[in-house]
């Protein structure tokens, strides 16, 4: 009698703990970035997904989703709109009184700190699942993807020497910045057997002639769309100073997906392998 009565109890125990845990996951997630919503997809909770940031356009299911930020600006009313129970967004992307008004509210927020290395691809994928309710399923994706990143960094082709990369962030000719050291393109490139070509200064730094011919790279690389506002491939061959470095001498000028080189989370191994490939 009294061991029937143990595993009553025992049922009933682990029947409100799952009740629990189900309940602790979030159902409305909001993503303000494309790393977030990537990676929130990648967990399998792309469908409770209601909104996104104007970044986040990949894979299509979630480039179709509503976009609550216009230029990396948001509106508290467009987000709550949406009833959201969870929003997920890099630290720093919220002011203080936009996270004391959305905890008036009732909604959570989890600020995600992204971490531009192997391990940092890994924390992230983790710190999303967490806030999600599922660390389970983080930590599953979570070996996945370093497993997947060993195996991509034994495999890499490599060169007599490291190729010097300028990676050149445009938005038509008035605006264009080079990546310095700290960046996640700087990471990206030193992980793809590359060198950042610029190792003056940390972040980014406005675009000058002297700058790229005193850098000379081996090789320049640009966003897809960044790219596409200069006027295409030619057209920047043809800008001043292009031609006197190695680059430009041998059309070594490569665009690539954004989202994909900035991803550093779950396609981090696809992103290393891609730039390999095109730098190499």
């Amino acid at each position: 009698m009294r061991i029937k009565k143990y595993y009553i109890v025992l049922i009933i125990v682990s029947y409100f703990s799952a009740t629990q845990y189900v309940l602790a996951q979030a159902k409305r997630i909001i993503t303000l970035s494309s790393a977030i919503s990537e990676t929130v997809n990648a967990l399998g909770y792309g469908k409770n997904i209601l909104a996104t940031d104007v970044t986040s356009v990949w894979p299509e299911e979630i480039n179709r989703l509503p976009k609550v930020s216009r230029n990396r600006s948001f509106s508290v009313e467009s987000i709550t709109a949406y009833r959201p129970d969870l929003i997920l967004v890099p630290e720093g992307d919220f002011s203080k009184e936009n996270l004391y008004q959305f905890k008036s509210l009732g909604i959570r927020v989890v600020t995600i700190r992204q971490e531009f290395s192997v391990k940092g691809a890994t924390k992230f994928i983790r710190q999303i699942a967490a806030a999600i309710g599922d660390k389970a399923r983080g930590e599953q994706l979570a070996q996945k993807t370093e497993s997947n990143i060993n195996t991509t960094l034994s495999q890499l082709k490599k060169g007599s020497k490291s190729p010097k990369v300028l990676f050149i962030y445009a938005r038509g000719v008035g605006t264009m910045n080079v990546a310095g050291k700290g960046s996640s393109i700087d990471e990206i490139i030193k992980l793809a057997g590359g060198k950042n070509a610029i190792q003056e200064f940390s972040d980014f730094k406005p675009y000058t002639t002297e700058a790229l011919i005193k850098s000379n790279p081996d090789v320049i690389l640009m966003f897809d769309f960044g790219l596409s506002s200069l006027g295409g491939r030619a057209a920047f061959l043809d800008l001043p100073g292009v031609s006197y470095t190695n680059a430009g001498k041998n059309k070594k000028i490569i665009e690539m997906n954004g989202p994909l080189l900035i991803n550093f989370s779950n396609r981090l191994p696809e992103a290393i392998k891609a730039l390999n490939n095109r730098i190499l």
